[in-house]
């Protein structure tokens, strides 16, 4: 007898089947079947043959694959009883439920052992969230529980995961598929700037536009573990779950985070856009849903730790003069906090640099029609600090551990130190107007816990009860805690602490494979780049922060007249553009030349768009080469507009089309010729903006 199941979402199929009562296996997952599709046959087809030193039948590579059913690959749950004994699970049907989500629960009665594994659906983001949960009769030890284990593609040659380092997160790294296993695993306690969670899988020829792949992400914000293996016989499996060895007590309940999935037939964009709308549009509660996302200002490389109320002031005129709606107050309010070396968790306000409390500086930035936000690291604490004297037993990890940036951790497993973090916190928000925290962590754990990152959990979800009007930022160092389980509890990431500008245009439009605009903060930043030495033109920073969330983070007391001229004219044109942006999905362009990085933001409806076409480098040939659109409609007529043809540079000599005048064009010229953009220096941007007719 087989038992087998279905799941649909208007573009993909999702097909498990099980013969008798073992676990079943993924025997389809593409392109949306037929209704009436023969799932029995189905499964019958994807059956592999057997021959010359195989087994005499082939292991089911299940949604939890069994070591005791002669799996020869990574099994997907490893677990020790109590004592310290191994065990070898063998799981049996009891029962299923479908209604919106399939739920399958089978148990293992000699084990004492219960395995639940879920999936949903989502007919508008195109997302499946799959879950996987393990129950025990009496507690026992877990090393290793994958989320629901899906099968590699045999039509792809690589996969791409995503790397990275501070001021270089979302770097791309292509791995060709070989006998063996790829295994990335974090083990920093955060989700990491090494080892961001997700992975694409492209199908042979596929490009950001065209061709099929396949998607994950796994949302959790503690160490996770990625394993790709093809077995010896050609079988692929893809695994995610927790990093080995994070649940250091036994218990008797044990649940992976949601692994999050996607086909796609229209290239790497498809797989973007799922999770760009399920992030935006399922993961994040938003405080003001319809409020638009107001233009952001960061003081952090205006002052860093100096604070002066009068210089702060004069900053905050100067940024709601630029078209500034938020000040954040960053590091440097509280206890004695004159460098990094000290006060970490005293959070009480600095008597020395504010005799009268923040109020004024709240008031004087209200005044200005700006909200107020504040800068926190809840989770870490420096050894110079009154907390720690108090209660050395507060910190997670060794007495004799390694500091980073002069700091250690919390314990955040202990009640006593999440209520002593949402009192002094909750004392600062009950008494004063504030809107906005940004969130730091700026290290990593001295060793990987789950219970870590379930305490820093609970601590936001309380403070996100008791004060729901107010946004949080996730920054780590920047860009080291990004991921759908902190997004379910924030409302903005902080990308990157590079505001560099040509940095920042290669690691959002990576990025963009993931986030959406909306929760992606993207800032002007100085001249002189603090983090990379660059020096870099106004124009090409503001436009590269205007293609997410906006916001400066520089002293505006440095700009001269030209330069705030044209930071006020850019922020104008995001106001103007930023309610159907940040729903537009984003979608990378295929540039035919290597040193442009270019993207297209798509409204909803399709009606109107804006591409981005920045020069990182100088090209290998002289003139530009056509930049092909997507996801136009190939007979509408698409008026195109260069709306900072005021950049021109004299050698840009010729007489092209978009230099003089608006074009009309079809949606397939625009698609399978593209747009002919003038020359231009490297570290400069081309804006165009596109109206269906």
């Amino acid at each position: 007898m087989n038992r087998t199941y279905r799941i649909d979402d208007g573009r993909q199929t999702l097909v498990l089947a099980a013969r008798n009562d073992r676990l079943p296996e993924v025997v389809y997952w593409g392109a949306l079947l037929q209704e009436d599709e023969n799932l029995d046959t189905l499964y019958a087809a994807h059956a592999i043959d057997v021959t010359g030193g195989m087994l005499d039948e082939n292991p089911d590579l299940s949604v939890c694959p069994e070591a005791t059913r002669s799996f020869p690959g990574q099994p997907g749950l490893i677990v020790r009883d109590n004592d310290g004994t191994p065990l070898l699970p063998k799981f049996c049907f009891e029962s299923f439920e479908q209604n919106g989500t399939l739920e399958l629960t089978y148990a293992d009665k000699d084990n004492g052992l219960t395995l639940t594994v879920s999936f949903i659906s989502d007919p508008d983001t195109h997302i499946i969230t799959c879950q996987t949960t393990l129950d025990a009769t009496r507690p026992v030890h877990l090393h290793w529980l994958a989320a629901p284990v899906l099968p590699g593609p045999q039509q792809s040659d690589e996969m791409i995961d995503v790397s990275g380092r501070w001021c270089g997160e979302f770097q791309l790294s292509r791995t060709a598929w070989a006998p063996g296993m790829r295994y990335r695993e974090n083990r920093t306690g955060r989700t990491g700037h090494e080892h961001f969670p997700g992975l694409i899988v492209p199908c042979r020829g596929a490009t950001n536009t065209e061709g099929e792949a396949y998607a994950f992400h796994y949302g959790w914000s503690g160490g996770h573990k990625m394993i790709a293996e093809e077995l010896q016989d050609g079988r692929r499996q893809i695994q995610w779950g927790h990093a080995a060895r994070m649940e250091t007590e036994a218990a008797t309940q044990f649940k992976t985070a949601p692994l999050y999935i996607s086909y796609s037939n229209t290239g790497l964009n498809g797989c973007a856009v799922a999770f760009q709308r399920h992030l935006r549009d399922r993961i994040v509660t938003w405080p003001k849903p319809n409020a638009p996302r107001p233009v952001h200002y960061n003081c952090w490389e205006a002052v860093y730790f100096d604070h002066k109320l009068p210089v702060l002031q004069d900053i905050a005129d100067r940024a709601a003069a630029l078209g500034a709606e938020r000040f954040v107050l960053d590091d440097g309010w509280f206890g004695n906090r004159d460098d990094d070396t000290r006060s970490l968790s005293d959070w009480t306000v600095d008597p020395r640099k504010y005799p009268d409390g923040l109020h004024p500086l709240i008031e004087h930035v209200h005044g200005l029609g700006m909200t107020f936000g504040i800068w926190f690291e809840p989770e870490m604490i420096n050894e110079d600090s009154d907390i720690h004297r108090a209660n050395p037993h507060w910190v997670f990890g060794a007495e004799d551990q390694t500091l980073g940036r002069q700091q250690k951790a919390l314990n955040m497993a202990l009640p006593e130190v999440r209520d002593f973090l949402y009192e002094r916190m909750s004392a600062i928000l009950r008494d004063h107007h504030v809107d906005y925290i940004k969130w730091d962590h700026n290290r990593v754990l001295p060793m990987p816990d789950a219970s870590q990152t379930r305490g820093s959990y609970a601590l936001i979800d309380r403070l996100r009860a008791d004060f729901p009007h107010v946004e949080i930022e996730s920054c780590a160092s920047g860009g080291g805690r990004i991921d759908f389980g902190i997004l379910g509890r924030t409302q903005r990431v902080w990308l990157s602490d590079s505001n560099d500008a040509l940095e920042r245009l290669r690691i959002q439009h990576d990025a963009a494979l993931f986030l959406p605009l909306s929760v992606t903060g993207s800032h002007v930043g100085p001249r002189h780049c603090h983090t990379s030495g660059r020096t870099l033109d106004m124009s090409f920073r503001a436009w590269v922060a205007a293609q997410r969330h906006m916001g400066f983070e520089m002293d505006p007391r440095e700009l001269d007249e030209t330069e705030a001229a044209t930071l006020k004219e850019v922020t104008s044109w995001w106001k103007h553009n930023r309610d159907w942006m940040q729903t537009a999905d984003i979608l990378r362009l295929d540039s035919a030349d290597p040193a442009v990085i270019a993207e297209q933001q798509l409204a909803r409806d399709k009606d109107r768009f804006v591409v981005f076409a920045g020069k990182a480098a100088t090209s290998a040939q002289i003139v530009p080469r056509p930049l092909r659109l997507t996801g136009l409609e190939q007979a509408a007529t698409y008026r195109i507009d260069l709306i900072n043809r005021a950049s021109l540079h004299h050698l840009s000599r010729g007489i092209t089309a978009l230099k003089e005048d608006a074009l009309e064009l079809s949606g397939n010229y625009l698609m399978h010729h593209g747009v002919t953009l003038p020359w231009s220096f490297p570290e400069r941007m081309w804006v165009l903006e596109g109206t269906r007719l």
